[in-house]
């Protein structure tokens, strides 16, 4: 590496928000969340509870990436 911050989560090129991981760490993470969702969708019936989980789960994975991942910031590309 080039001295920088081990990042899990890479910033986007364009918009704003992380990209897939660079590293291991990320994509368990990346796994966990999708393992999680598949569970949630097979397990809860209940629209409304289906919903809350499918948030709290995502905001789960938001607050690690804002954690472990590259400063968030818009990005027209490039440098």
């Amino acid at each position: 590496m080039d001295g920088s911050k081990n990042y899990w989560f890479p910033a986007k090129e364009y918009g704003w928000g992380w990209g897939f991981p660079r590293v291991w760490q990320g994509w368990l993470v990346w796994a966990a969340y999708v393992a999680a969702i598949i569970l949630v969708v097979v397990q809860v019936q209940e629209p409304n509870r289906l919903a809350l989980c499918v948030v709290a789960i995502s905001l789960v994975l938001v607050a690690i990436c804002w954690l472990k991942g590259e400063p968030p910031r818009w990005r027209w590309g490039g440098k």
